[in-house]
């Protein structure tokens, strides 16, 4: 995926959002023909758009024929995802069964085919169908073959032209000897390695509530439909951006740097679905971000010749590292850890980052869990069980 910014003018921005309502009514009038004709499919939706458009004419005039026909392909999709959930249920899973719901609003429009309907008239232009030509910041040259372009508006007002690109996958070169180590992710401190080094907790959305707060109030005293209180919820909106801008930029240089120095990295299989529900930690648990840094970090060592495997996490806080004595009550409050068998005091987060090491080493009684990411080599082999390991 490659993601740039989108310069439109009034006249080009006009066109875009009555592009959206369209897509919206669109979308609408397909889910309401639904009730009726118990259509799902997308070949059967294509053709519900294809009489739409000779009951409208003005529809192929203002809209991409291929962003229509994305519009079936996304509610198409939604009766998919439907179906696969009241499966779910069939077999005891505990899972709301949400059937797709009208859209009050569409913010983005999908390009699937790249057959003429953009194309770059320079390093500065994009010239979209229907739209015109835009001014783009490509700051960097998109690799592969591009396969689909979306054009997406975010809250804070600024616009942006999406490219999925098909990249032949390369070899991924070892980036030279390196160990391996766990990883404990936390809230006080980011993450504690096996090897005594943390990384600290940045804590963007705590230290940007004040300025949340702060638009928030001035957002809530402004009139309902007003301008200025379009400017402000703007306002409001950038300042959440800057945090997920500021959250993001952290995860991929902290994982970077986890890769360049370590092979193989463990991790808990948190399931921080589950975890959020907690109402005094899930702000906190938010903020972290854990689980897209594993996904971030997942696939840097995929690049990088390495691997990351998840364990699980069962009793990797309670028992001690040192001689294996298991602390049946211990608390968030208790920052450490101090065995009731030996004696051995150390931080709780650094004792849980030695035992994450120690069972994904396979040194522990519980076995790993998850996933193993790792590359294939010249030479690799995958025996019957799927591991992968090479020759030498």
């Amino acid at each position: 995926m490659f993601k740039y910014r989108l310069y439109p003018s009034a006249k080009q921005e006009l066109r875009l959002v009555n592009q959206f309502k369209i897509c919206k009514e669109t979308y609408n009038t397909l889910l309401d023909l639904n009730k009726k004709l118990r259509v799902t499919r997308k070949f059967d939706l294509n053709g519900l758009v294809m009489d739409l458009k000779c009951a409208n004419p003005l529809l192929a005039k203002k809209v991409h024929s291929q962003v229509l026909q994305n519009v079936s392909d996304r509610l198409s999709k939604a009766f998919d995802n439907f179906f696969e959930r009241l499966k779910l249920r069939e077999q005891g899973v505990k899972v709301k069964a949400g059937f797709p719901r009208f859209k009050s609003k569409v913010t983005s429009l999908t390009f699937p085919q790249n057959n003429g309907a953009f194309k770059f008239i320079s390093d500065k232009k994009l010239k979209i169908s229907k739209v015109g030509v835009l001014p783009i910041v490509l700051h960097r040259v998109p690799r592969g073959k591009i396969k689909t372009l979306t054009v997406k508006r975010e809250k804070s007002g600024k616009w942006f032209a999406v490219f999925s690109c098909e990249v032949e996958p390369e070899q991924s070169v070892p980036l030279g000897e390196r160990s391996s180590v766990g990883l404990d992710l936390g809230l006080e401190t980011f993450a504690y390695l096996s090897d005594g080094e943390f990384v600290s907790n940045p804590r963007f959305f705590r230290k940007g509530e004040v300025k949340i707060r702060r638009a928030q109030r001035r957002l809530s005293r402004k009139k309902k439909g007003s301008r200025n209180r379009s400017k402000q919820r703007v306002r409001l909106a950038r300042t959440h951006e800057r945090i997920g801008n500021q959250r993001s930029d952290f995860v991929h240089k902290t994982s970077n740097d986890l890769v360049s120095r370590y092979e193989t990295i463990f991790v808990e299989d948190l399931k921080v679905k589950n975890m959020i529900k907690n109402k005094r930690l899930s702000k906190s648990i938010g903020d972290v971000s854990w689980r897209g840094f594993v996904d971030s970090l997942s696939y840097k060592a995929v690049m990088s010749g390495g691997q990351v495997i998840k364990v699980s996490p069962k009793n990797t806080s309670k028992t001690c590292s040192k001689c294996g004595f298991v602390k049946e009550e211990l608390s968030l409050q208790d920052r450490q850890f101090v065995c009731g068998g030996c004696g051995f005091v150390v931080h709780r987060d650094l004792n849980a980052a030695i035992n994450v090491f120690r069972v994904g080493m396979g040194g522990a009684e519980f076995t790993p869990v998850g996933h193993s990411v790792r590359p294939l080599f010249s030479g690799a082999v995958v025996d019957e069980a799927g591991t992968i390991y090479n020759e030498t």
